[in-house]
């Protein structure tokens, strides 16, 4: 059993827990609310999680490598320094925390789109590439950044949140205290947002929904020839290129990989994206090998990447 190892993905509205196998089979996963209003409700709640996924399939959730993905700003040394997702839990120590409550002696813990990155260049999309970003679309916009083989992890080690650089001036209010970031049009949250407006204008025919649209109900009327889902699908695929185009002109990327939450829209998202990014990026002529990859690990990738940093470190 030394060869097991577990991850946790903890991202704005759920918690997603696995093990690990030594070939990256997913053995066991749980999937529960991260709505916790305190960092000791969200550290109880992942302990018990920990220990439920483990015990399915053998696991000791008190020895075994144990890695934790965090939505939000996390520094070098593990230490949980903001997330808008998880206000309960800005400025705490949530991994020394999860690991005295699960009587073990160490936590890895990184942000959740970094730790993605990892694991689709071990196993997923990027396992050929030594120069893509990440980007998860879940709740919010998460990035990490590999540079000639590297993860860039920048001064204090909060690299990446590329959700949260501005595309509109004073736009939408965001939950991180800025405007116009673009997370606020190309999330999750976005969609939902983008589809009450449509509806609101007409756009979109509310009649269909049974309430509120979510993006997988918006995807289903755009397969069922729903134009105003079609326009609005193409509207988001605009917003995500928008930002890619940004991330090209300042990181000279040659690939993008897009996973998260939002991934069972990639074949709605990505190829208006791939259209858009030609279009919006500077010189796209010239840059021979600028991709949009749709992730292959899925919703998982985070938690898969906490496991497997976890082993890499012990």
């Amino acid at each position: 059993m030394n060869d097991l190892a577990i991850g946790v993905d903890v991202g704005g509205t759920k918690s997603l827990a696995l093990v690990l196998g030594a070939d990256g089979a997913v053995l066991a996963s749980s999937r529960v609310s991260s709505r916790a209003t305190s960092v000791d409700a969200l550290v109880d709640s992942l302990a018990r999680q920990v220990e439920d996924v483990a015990s399915r399939c053998g696991a000791d959730a008190s020895a075994a490598p144990l890695g934790l993905g965090l939505a939000g700003m996390v520094a070098r040394n593990g230490h949980f320094a903001f997330s808008p997702h998880l206000p309960g839990a800005s400025g705490s120590d949530v991994g020394a925390s999860l690991a005295t409550a699960l009587g073990r002696g160490s936590v890895v813990v990184d942000n959740d789109a970094n730790l993605a990155a990892l694991a689709e260049g071990h196993w997923g999309a990027a396992r050929d590439e030594t120069n893509y970003v990440m980007i998860t679309l879940g709740t919010g916009i998460g990035g990490g950044i590999v540079a000639d083989g590297r993860l860039l992890r920048g001064a204090a080690g909060f690299a990446g949140e590329i959700g949260h650089m501005t595309l509109v001036a004073r736009g939408e209010p965001c939950p991180c205290g800025g405007r116009g970031c673009w997370e606020r049009y190309a999330s999750g949250t976005a969609l939902a947002r983008l589809a009450r407006e449509a509806a609101r204008e007409g756009r979109l025919d509310v009649a269909k929904f049974l309430a509120d649209p979510t993006g997988e109900e918006v995807a289903a009327a755009a397969d069922h020839g729903d134009e105003g889902a079609r326009a609005l699908l193409e509207e988001m695929g605009w917003w995500l290129a928008a930002g890619l185009a940004n991330l090209a002109a300042i990181l000279d990327t040659s690939c993008f990989v897009v996973g998260g939450g939002l991934s069972a829209l990639s074949a709605h998202l990505l190829p208006s994206a791939r259209r858009h990014l030609v279009e919006l990026t500077e010189g796209a002529v010239a840059r021979a090998d600028l991709r949009v990859l749709e992730a292959t690990l899925g919703p998982s990738a985070s938690a898969i990447g906490a496991a497997l940093a976890a082993r890499m470190e012990t």
